[in-house]
């Protein structure tokens, strides 16, 4: 069944081409696609364009099919082309011509976008959940370990003295900062497209502020062109938004890897969190942070797929759209992934202790013997020059002493305006309106 179709039957190696991946991914879209479809018959009801009896109807049926995919799964009966034509054609089995009704008003097009954006909107929120319990976990962490210093380096050679409460606060942070870039992308996301139809609206008298209210959008895409330009774009911002998490994720899985290396030795891991090797019986490898830094990775080069997928489209509607789902579906599953991994690697993370106290990191001092002669009075550059003269002559013996108390440093981490901040941007989704909205929706 293809909501298209007329009379012509068309190749069997054209149809697999083109609706391939199809089968793989919109079971995902089937929950929202009911959930537009809902939408939308109380709006034809509404407008006149669908009786009361019938959208009566539609509505029991739709609730019904839309139980049994949240208890059964969702998958495409053989020769139906995709999820809205499955459904339609579920509607049309139980109703008759009443299930025929449903897409009045309305095209494909717009139909899958308002799928889209639910999807999105879904899976922004769990990711905001995991990202705010790894945030909490660093923070923790942050606080447990404020005392243990270690080495701070500049260019991968050693600089100043850092700390385990710095290094994870400073993770957290980033969060803070990704949570922002996300709430942006989610602004883009929570617009409702329904309505716009083909890309040039309809000659039906369509409410489209009351679909918006409906299913919980913020606002609508007011123009019907700009609604189908917004596909692509919208994944895009999207993908921008989860490269900037998998960064900081890479990033840190790094620095894991580093200080793991024995030539570091600031942390580790049980050797039930590690991996060995087939020859070397001495092995521990961090095998788990170096996928994370390379699934962190490939997800960062999403935004340039969909840029060179998307490039150079006219206005309208283009097939090409449909290969985005393939690459940016999976990319929220990855970063589950790796978030959850990381809270399960630090919950057994072991922090080695005492580390300045090893004479090669003595030089890490140099700076707070500088900064102490400068409050004797020196000049900074005379200071400067002293202890660098003691240091290369190997006469620089440091005190060890740290005194650290501005904003943001060692002694002083600010973790509770870290927290503040970041739940500023997490009281900033309107998550509640949300699940208000939908569950009045399906059950009102």
């Amino acid at each position: 069944m293809k909501l298209w179709q007329k009379n012509i039957v068309v190749d069997q190696a054209v149809e697999r081409f083109t609706t391939a991946s199809d089968r793989q991914f919109d079971p995902l879209l089937a929950p929202f696609d009911i959930l537009g479809s809902l939408a939308h018959i109380r709006m034809l009801a509404a407008v006149g364009l669908l009786s009361q009896q019938d959208e009566q109807l539609l509505r029991h049926e739709l609730r019904k099919i839309y139980a049994e995919v949240q208890q059964n799964g969702f998958a495409l009966d053989e020769g139906v082309e995709d999820v809205h034509s499955q459904i339609e054609f579920w509607l049309t089995q139980r109703l008759g011509d009443v299930g025929k009704k449903i897409h009045s008003g309305r095209s494909r097009n717009d139909q899958v976008l308002v799928d889209i954006k639910l999807y999105l909107r879904s899976e922004i929120e769990k990711l905001v959940q995991q990202m705010h319990h790894f945030f909490e976990q660093l923070i923790d962490l942050s606080e447990r370990h404020r005392e243990d210093l270690l080495p701070g380096y500049t260019h991968l050679q050693l600089a100043m003295p850092s700390s385990f409460g710095l290094w994870f606060g400073a993770y957290a942070e980033s969060l803070v900062d990704d949570m922002c870039m996300l709430r942006a992308a989610f602004e883009v996301v929570n617009k409702n497209p329904l309505g716009s139809a083909a890309g040039y609206g309809s000659s039906f008298p369509l409410n489209r502020r009351m679909t918006t209210a409906l299913l919980g959008f913020d606002d609508l895409h007011y123009n019907v062109v700009y609604a189908q330009m917004s596909r692509g774009k919208t994944e895009k911002i999207v993908a921008q938004a989860l490269s900037l998490v998998a960064a900081t994720l890479a990033r840190l899985a790094m620095d894991v890897c580093l200080y793991m290396n024995p030539h570091f030795g600031f942390v580790s891991l049980p050797d039930a969190f590690t991996t060995g090797s087939s020859i070397m019986p001495h092995k521990k490898n961090p095998d788990v942070f170096e996928i994370i830094r390379s699934r962190c990775n490939q997800i960062q080069a999403l935004p340039y797929e969909i840029t060179l997928m998307t490039t150079n489209l006219p206005s309208g509607y283009h097939r090409d759209l449909q290969l985005i789902k393939e690459h940016l579906f999976p990319a929220f599953q990855q970063l589950y992934d790796c978030l959850e991994m990381f809270q399960l690697m630090f919950t057994h993370l072991e922090i080695r202790k005492h580390i300045l106290d090893d004479p090669q990191y003595r030089y890490l001092f140099s700076v707070e013997e500088v900064n102490k002669r400068v409050l004797q009075g020196i000049p900074f550059r005379d200071a400067y020059r002293q202890v660098g003269l003691e240091i290369e002559q190997g006469k620089f013996q440091p005190s060890g002493e740290l005194h650290h108390t501005h904003e943001g440093s060692i002694g002083n981490l600010c973790n509770e305006e870290i927290v503040r901040m970041m739940n500023e941007q997490l009281h900033s989704f309107p998550f509640d309106k949300i699940h208000q909205a939908l569950d009045h929706l399906l059950n009102d």
